[in-house]
């Protein structure tokens, strides 16, 4: 196998810092032709360590996530639109679950003018965006905090979630691969999760593009654990496929 090139290494180092690039952001960093800079993508997918996004590439690790301040940044605004969509399934006076994840502190953000609403969470970012809604009576679960992201986890975390059974839960997920397997980077945090969508009665997953066709090591569940997907993913066709199979209603943001 070849080496990368200098220039193919500041790209990687690029997308590990961002956790994705552009190849406008490249043509205009490097000076190059866009053609150029697609052929570098192309290498750096066909030795696995990116994976091609509509526009560009984002970070193909399959052991270890993108940084919580990268993530915040990544896809910001299709976050934002994809949170807002779900917000608007969820009506006043329910009772949810929300985890880890900067998806689902978007679909926070989308909440904050509900009204009687029961929100439990093991994100303290969420809880801190809640607070904010005087009409939002909020229950933070006990647990292991995880400093890189405000997250709390770990058995005691998940024990303290099977107290409950909620109207909806909206989770996000690190990775859902080609089968529709739900996957994580932390055993830990993946506990949490299983125990949520246990006792949920509708499971909303979140998932921007990103997530789609990539790998984690630890597994959620699968898709036909949930009620609905909401994406960004302009992969519409197999989306549908794996949808229609699991019976997961699919809703295609923006």
């Amino acid at each position: 196998m070849h080496k990368l090139s200098l220039r193919q290494q500041d790209i990687l180092n690029v997308a590990r810092r961002e956790g994705r690039v552009a190849v406008e952001q490249l043509v205009e960093l490097f000076d190059l032709t866009p053609q150029t800079i697609r052929r570098d993508l192309n290498t750096l997918c066909d030795k696995r360590l990116l994976s091609r996004t509509h526009g560009g590439a984002v970070l193909a690790s399959g052991v270890e996530n993108v940084g919580y301040s990268s993530r915040q940044v990544l896809a910001k605004t299709e976050k934002l639109a994809i949170g807002a969509h779900v917000a608007r399934a969820i009506p006043d006076g329910a009772s949810l679950f929300i985890n880890l994840g900067t998806t689902t502190e978007a679909v926070a953000t989308s909440l904050s003018h509900h009204r009687d609403l029961l929100v439990i969470s093991n994100n303290l970012h969420v809880i801190n965006t809640m607070s904010q809604n005087p009409d939002c009576e909020l229950i933070v679960c006990g647990g292991m905090l995880r400093r890189s992201d405000g997250g709390l986890i770990g058995e005691a975390a998940a024990d303290f979630i099977r107290q409950f059974k909620v109207d909806y839960a909206v989770i996000g997920v690190s990775a859902i691969d080609e089968e529709g397997g739900l996957l994580d980077f932390d055993y830990n945090e993946v506990r949490v999760a299983k125990a949520i969508i246990a006792n949920a009665r509708h499971v909303f997953l979140v998932a921007d593009q990103s997530k789609l066709n990539r790998s984690a090591p630890f597994r959620i569940g699968s898709l036909a654990e949930v009620d609905a997907l909401f994406t960004d993913s302009d992969d519409a066709e197999i989306l549908r496929d794996l949808c229609l199979s699991a019976n997961v209603d699919l809703h295609l943001v923006g």
